[in-house]
């Protein structure tokens, strides 16, 4: 009896699904969504990204039950974990009854029935790792739909069946998302003057930052050629603008330079870095490669905190911002520089290194170490000869005028005293001696320069010679605290045309080391090339002559 019971239960559950279903037929016809653009429009996405995203053949793995497992999933199809039971209420089983039809009659079926996953199948962004094509580019790994998707190219493979996904931005006003992006100059030619810029966005709720919140943003230039600045000062500028670092303004040749920039974690505040050119009037060659990586907090290589320039191997070369190894008669060194070159402390021979070694680099047609003009003691002597004659000069040039007027009030000289034509003599006299003078002291000093050359070393704030304080390493050097060579001489501020710690000026680089860790550098630059003339509080200093900046190699011991 109780058998006849339960089949008469079970025709009556399926006679009344069927009634329905025919009196519905013209509803779920024109009404029943497709369940795949159900599950897109239900965890925001279009049903074409969802397809792409999620249609991927996924390897099956074993889960290790004591395995720790990241309770943080990203919402959405690709981590059924928590979302066992709704996926089934509202999709697997009951994807047929309509939303009129409240009757569900698997509704407490997932409670009964466990629901595992793969952590690999979760979202494809969360494998997002860096790969590197066969050709040096680098990629993400991600779904071949995937990349192409986002509009990149397959560059070589990646494991479970992934390409090597090499993303490439080559216009002006786009936005970067993605890891790894190549941001290059655009393919037609740039008329000038324009401005040509890029935004960086960083921002967990972005279906691409799911898996780790970013913190900072490393630029390589893989290329970079823009216009020559004019004394020292861009006139094509590339400006860095939102971030928390402090960036300089550059431009000329940078191929093989980098940057990194500190930004809040993107998981608390979204950031929108701001990359731009400007370019001038000027005929010039401008193009560029730049590399646009996101790194996650946390990172073990994340450059430490205003580092701009951070270098992570035991050996290697430094160089400022467009420094390059070609002859050259004018300024290449940029003004209004200041920031700081980070070296990470590394292990030699197993034990951690002691002391950081730098050296200038060995150049066929340029100038390793070029920072400032440096004046030696005999051209600050000849300086002070110069600057008393031109008083000496202005003197005399008074007393001469008024012994003049003196003369010409006595009735055009006519009735001038034998006294007044004396005192007008000398004064004459005086003025030829004053103008010799000076032009003997000019001279001296043009010999002075010639026999210095530019190859003198300098260090320090100032120079005092013949009672003259005259600025050196105070508005343009490099910075390594510290720094001292075989012989324990030692000096912090370098500039001039060698790297010496010599308090006398001398023409020839040796190498220095600094045994201060964290290792770092500090490069500064003011605003000017130009001759600085002495005020209130301001020293002052020659004009700069054909500034390169520095190349330098580093090794740590």
């Amino acid at each position: 009896m109780s058998r006849l019971c339960l089949l008469i239960s079970i025709c009556l559950v399926l006679h009344l699904s069927w009634a329905c279903d025919d009196n519905e037929e013209e509803l779920l016809a024109g009404g029943r969504e497709d369940p795949e653009d159900y599950y897109a429009y239900a965890y925001g996405f279009t049903p074409e990204t969802w397809r792409a995203l999620y249609q991927q053949p996924t390897p099956r793995a074993r889960v290790p039950e004591n395995a720790e497992k990241d309770h943080r999933q990203p919402e959405g199809r690709f981590a059924l974990g928590g979302l066992g039971a709704n996926l089934i209420n509202t999709g697997f089983f009951n994807s047929r009854f309509t939303p009129s039809n409240t009757w569900k009659p698997f509704q407490n079926l997932a409670s009964r029935i466990p629901i595992s996953y793969n952590p690999n199948a979760d979202s494809p962004f969360d494998t997002f790792e860096s790969c590197m094509s066969p050709n040096g580019d680098a990629g993400i790994c991600a779904p071949g739909s995937v990349c192409s998707l986002f509009g990149g190219r397959p560059g070589g493979s990646c494991i479970l069946g992934k390409v090597c996904c090499i993303n490439t931005i080559n216009k002006c006003g786009g936005t970067v998302t993605l890891n790894n992006t190549y941001w290059q100059s655009p393919t037609f030619p740039i008329n000038v003057p324009t401005t040509c810029s890029l935004s960086v966005r960083t921002d967990t709720q972005l279906t691409e930052q799911l898996k780790k919140p970013i913190c900072q943003i490393r630029l390589d230039f893989i290329t970079f050629t823009t216009a020559q600045p004019t004394a020292g000062t861009c006139t094509d500028t590339f400006k860095v603008g939102q971030t928390n670092s402090k960036v300089p303004t550059i431009c000329g040749d940078n191929g093989g330079q980098h940057m990194y920039l500190d930004i809040p974690s993107s998981a608390v505040t979204p950031s929108n870095v701001q990359l731009m050119f400007t370019f001038s009037e000027e005929t010039a060659v401008r193009s560029w490669n730049i590399k646009i990586a996101l790194l996650p907090c946390g990172a073990f290589y994340l450059a430490p905190v205003d580092c701009l320039q951070y270098f992570t191997a035991a050996t290697g070369r430094v160089r400022s911002f467009n420094w390059l190894d070609t002859n050259s008669t004018t300024i290449r060194q940029l003004n209004n520089q200041n920031y700081n070159i980070c070296f990470r402390t590394e292990l030699i021979g197993g034990l951690t290194a002691s002391e950081l070694c730098l050296s200038v680099c060995s150049v066929t047609h340029g100038d390793a170490f070029s920072i400032t003009t440096p004046i030696s003691g005999a051209i600050a002597d000849a300086t002070a000869a110069v600057t008393t004659a031109q008083a000496n000069l202005a003197t005399a040039q008074a007393v001469q005028a008024a012994a003049a007027a003196a003369f010409l009030a006595a009735n055009g000289g006519n009735t001038a005293t034998q006294n007044q034509i004396q005192t007008l003599t000398n004064a004459n006299v005086a003025l030829a001696a004053a103008q010799a003078a000076l032009t003997t002291a000019q001279t001296a000093l043009a010999s002075a320069v010639a026999a210095a050359g530019t190859g003198l070393s300098a260090v320090g704030t100032s120079t005092n010679a013949t009672g003259v304080i005259t600025a050196t390493c105070l508005y343009d050097s490099l910075l390594i605290p510290g720094a001292r060579d075989s012989t324990n001489v030692e000096a912090d501020r370098y500039c001039g045309d060698a790297l010496n710690p010599a308090f006398v000026p001398v023409g020839t680089s040796v190498q220095v080391c600094t045994p201060l860790r964290p290792f770092k550098m500090t490069y500064r630059t003011d605003s000017t090339e130009t001759a600085i003339a002495a005020g209130t509080n301001i020293l002052p200093a020659r004009a700069d002559t054909n500034n390169t900046g520095f190349c330098l190699n580093f090794q740590e011991k």
